[in-house]
Parts: structure tokens; C-alpha cells; sequence
């Protein structure tokens, strides 16, 4: 099933390779956000080295990469967890985010490394845009923090 943006665009995700990585190395964060998310540079290297438990994607509409996301599995908990989601400045304010969220639940279904049915991310407390889409989607609060960054669980 295809999930549609606010203009009717359909939103996929696509897995990050030797074909679209330098995408992502271009997707830039608007003025301000660097406080709230990594560049897809750092989430990368991240993915190497979890390699056998993640799977990053750049997220696609207008048949260009508008976004990047990262889904890693964490074995200890278990659960899967959603990180460095983020849209290009340029991209921002379409629905984007809110359908590649939509995409990353369905991937995540499928429990591609593992069984579980937590899903976890973090956030930064006072980046309430995305704070807001999540509560949206269902995540709420676990009470656990790190400094800045708030853990969310999907209900």
C-alpha cells in the first residue's frame, strides 16, 4: 500500500546503497534542527558498524530523495527502534515526514531482523514538530531521558 503526502504524492522508502548514498550526504536540515537530529553522514557510519541489525533508507517522493531514516533492531530488549529521521529543508512542512513514519511502521512489521513488537525512538524535548507527528502516530512518553533527548514508545 502506498502512503500519500498532504499533495498526493506517494512516499516510499528505498534502502540507502552504493547507488543513492551520495542523496543522503546532500539532504540538509534547516536552520536550527543540527540540535535535534545527526546528518545522514554520521547515521551512516552508525549503520555500518550495526550493519547486521539496521537498515537505513532514504525516503522518496516526487521521485527524488526529500528525507532519510534509520531503523535499527536492538537484540538486548528486545525492539526495534527509529532514528535520525529527518526531511530536507527544502522539503519540509509537505507531509513527508508523517507518510515516511507511516512506511517505516509497515517495515517494521514485517520484523525483518527479529521478533518484537516495542518500537522506540528519541527525541529531543523541545523540537515539538516531530514530537507532535509522533504523539500523532501513537507514541508516547516511556519517562525515560537522556539530557535532552525523550524516549517514546508506540502504543
Amino acid at each position: 500500500m502506498a502512503t500519500m503526502d498532504k499533495e498526493g504524492w506517494m512516499v516510499e522508502l528505498r534502502p540507502i546503497t552504493e547507488d543513492n548514498f551520495l542523496d543522503a550526504f546532500n539532504l540538509k536540515l534547516a536552520a536550527g534542527q543540527e540540535k535535534y537530529v545527526s546528518h545522514p553522514i554520521r547515521s551512516l557510519a552508525q549503520a555500518y558498524v550495526y550493519r547486521d541489525q539496521c537498515q537505513p533508507f532514504g525516503i522518496y517522493a516526487e521521485g527524488r530523495m526529500v528525507g532519510y531514516v534509520m531503523v535499527i533492531y536492538d537484540y538486548d530488549v528486545p525492539e526495534y527502534d527509529i532514528w535520525h529521521m529527518m526531511i530536507d529543508a527544502s522539503m519540509q512542512g509537505r507531509g513527508y515526514g508523517g507518510a515516511a513514519l507511516d512506511r517505516v511502521l509497515e517495515y517494521i512489521q514485517t520484523k525483518p531482523f527479529g521478533p518484537s513488537d516495542r518500537i522506540t525512538l528519541t527525541c529531543n524535548r523541545d523540537n515539538i514538530h516531530a514530537l507532535n507527528l509522533y504523539k500523532h502516530k501513537g507514541f508516547a512518553q516511556t519517562g525515560n531521558a537522556d539530557e535532552e533527548e525523550i524516549e517514546l514508545s508506540l502504543l
